[in-house]
């Protein structure tokens, strides 16, 4: 199995140089007969340039054609014919160059033995071929379906945020519309920032990790909106460790959380809510950890929203993980914690 990890280059020097030995243990043999070394290479050159004639051909066949299971025959039925013809070039080719009663009579004794010899190495060239060429389409595939998947998972991801996306433009273009009859000045305000927040969602991979710094740099544009919308009714409370800002995580992850938690916390009541931002590294993950109060009375927090279904999903597109986030009810607080694997 060493042969099939090797380079076409390669594979094909290791032919050459089993063709020259060939030459060399024909002429070995033939000399050891008693022939003069002149008959001995002669025999052992045209045998050998036969036979590699014959694997070129038959490597060359199976690069094309691959043999189904019901097809082996048609293969051995080759091998025989290009044995068979390898032996027959040598009775009737080497004659012509070596004039030696003797060396003829040697040779049409040594046909059978000829004939299984060159049937052996054809069908060891053939059965290589087969293995090389079955393993390099078993490649191709691989890397076909690998490119497919990555496509499909890229353009999953892109649906993901563009429906992530014109939930939160209609909502802040809706309380833009009610701030111009009565608060024009924080209407342009409220448009600068969330030109500035698309800008940066524009720049921003889908597949791109970032520090954390950076998304909580990019999501305090975010809460800069909200805040306008919901006045002093909003108040955020962002902490991290010194080691937890420099890890890395998706961009864009956690806006969609943070809105979960505005929306359940904020639309169903009239008082001051605090959402809070907590990140931490624990081993090799990133936890970062999202909190929302609500009021059981008038509000029922969901943790099967689209925009957490959306979070979950992402993540197993990217590491493959269901486990990646949760979600807790307690005592009126709704929690939501992701885990970030530090590639």
């Amino acid at each position: 199995m060493a042969l099939l990890s090797i380079s076409s280059s390669r594979l094909y020097g290791l032919l050459i140089a089993c063709g020259l030995a060939w030459t060399a243990l024909v002429a070995y043999i033939v000399h050891d007969f008693g022939f003069i070394w002149y008959i001995a290479l002669t025999d052992g050159i045209v045998s050998s340039i036969l036979l590699a004639a014959a694997c070129w051909l038959i490597n060359n066949n199976l690069r094309y054609y691959q043999p189904g299971k019901g097809s082996y025959i048609n293969l051995l039925m080759w091998c025989l014919a290009l044995a068979g013809i390898c032996t027959a070039g040598c009775r009737w080719i080497i004659p012509y160059l070596s004039i030696s009663t003797v060396y003829i009579h040697f040779l049409s004794q040594s046909l059978t033995i000829r004939f299984f010899t060159d049937f052996l190495a054809i069908g060891w060239m053939a059965m290589i071929s087969m293995l090389w060429y079955s393993q390099q389409d078993h490649k191709q595939t691989e890397k076909r379906k690998s490119e497919a998947e990555k496509l499909a998972r890229d353009a999953e991801l892109y649906n993901l945020r563009q429906q992530l996306q014109p939930h939160f433009l209609f909502n802040s273009l809706n309380s833009i519309n009610a701030l111009i009859g009565f608060k024009p000045d924080e209407a342009r305000k409220m448009i600068h920032q969330l030109s500035d927040f698309l800008r940066g969602t524009l720049k921003k991979d889908d597949q791109l990790l970032v520090p954390l710094n950076d998304e909580l740099q990019h999501l305090n544009l975010y809460l800069d909106i909200e805040k306008v919308r919901f006045g002093h009714r909003l108040d955020t409370e962002i902490s991290c460790d010194k080691h937890c800002g420099e890890g890395l995580l998706p961009s864009m992850l956690l806006q969609p959380i943070v809105e979960n938690a505005i929306k359940f916390g904020l639309y169903d009541t009239t008082e001051k809510v605090t959402v809070s931002i907590r990140g931490e590294i624990e081993g090799n993950n990133l936890v970062i950890m999202v909190q929302n109060p609500y009021d059981p009375q008038t509000s029922r927090p969901k943790g099967t929203g689209f925009g957490l279904r959306g979070v979950q999903r992402r993540l197993y597109l990217l590491f493959a993980r269901n486990d990646l986030m949760e979600t807790h009810q307690n005592d009126n607080i709704f929690t939501t914690i992701i885990k970030i694997p530090q590639l």
